[in-house]
């Protein structure tokens, strides 16, 4: 009897050891091709921290503020807690704030306080938050609208004021303080024409009562500040309102005393803002 030989099995075997070889070689090119599309992505791969900041650096020069993020970021997380990855994370705060996102810019701030409270660069900190919540990211339609920023929520105006204050108390001989010390003074006044506005609002709608008493805090509180005048106006008008005529006079001696060429007694509410000039600085 003839026996039977099995059909093709050596061919079968073959086969499968070439698919096999195909399979890894397409596996190991796919790997390759990944590799390659990766590193055009990351041209910083393997970059130390000082070639990673320097070239931040470079990117915030041109104004490039999302390459820059980029680089700020990546030495931060490479290189965690360095003298590199302290200065970058100030310069990330800077560049968010640049780039229109205080928010953020403000929370890199307060991280980098609560880990490096006693930095030798905290009075730029303070400069910087000061700065930020000096000019909000709506502040460059102001001189579109018109728009006086004491109108504003005064939120960010005493933030502003509070980070000034602590800078130009902590460190009087900082090369910030100066500068400091001039927005403090426009912000005083900012603050009290936000008080201002207020009265202005009571009297207006015929609560002349809580008038007067607003007009009053920008007298007792901002002493010596332009929005004076306007608050004294402001409590003479709500008196004479309200049938006082002593307290009105006695306003009215005050107002004619400190703003003896006072406008307001002849042309009422002033439209004027000229004060109104923060980009100035900047």
């Amino acid at each position: 009897m003839i026996p039977r030989v099995p059909a093709h099995p050596v061919h079968a075997s073959r086969f499968g050891s070439v698919a096999r070889s195909f399979f890894l070689l397409f596996f190991t090119l796919v790997l390759a091709a990944c590799g390659t599309t990766n590193s055009k992505f990351d041209k910083t791969a393997g970059w130390s921290a000082e070639q990673l900041y320097a070239d931040g650096k470079q990117e915030m020069s041109a104004g490039n503020w999302k390459d820059a993020r980029e680089r700020m970021t990546a030495v931060e997380s490479r290189y965690p807690f360095g003298i590199y990855a302290q200065q970058a994370l100030i310069d990330v705060a800077y560049i968010n704030w640049k780039d229109g996102e205080n928010e953020q810019a403000l929370a890199a701030l307060d991280r980098f306080q609560q880990l490096y409270p006693n930095h030798p660069g905290t009075d730029y900190v303070l400069y910087l938050k000061g700065l930020i919540n000096f000019t909000p990211a709506s502040a460059f339609m102001t001189s579109v609208t018109g728009q006086d920023p004491s109108e504003r929520d005064p939120k960010g105006l005493r933030a502003s004021y509070d980070s000034f204050t602590e800078l130009v108390n902590r460190f009087p001989d900082s090369k910030y303080a100066p500068d400091a010390k001039q927005r403090m003074a426009w912000l005083v006044n900012a603050i009290a024409m936000n008080e201002v506005h207020v009265a202005r609002y009571y009297y207006e709608r015929g609560a002349y009562v809580a008038a007067a008493n607003r007009a009053q805090t920008v007298i007792t509180d901002f002493e010596g500040a332009p929005a004076t005048e306007e608050a004294l106006y402001v409590m003479t008008l709500a008196y004479d309102k309200l049938k006082m005529p002593e307290l009105k006079n006695d306003a009215q001696r005050v107002l004619d005393k400190n703003f003896p060429d006072s406008k307001f007694p002849k042309q009422g509410f002033t439209t004027e803002k000229v004060w109104w000039d923060p980009w100035g600085w900047f």
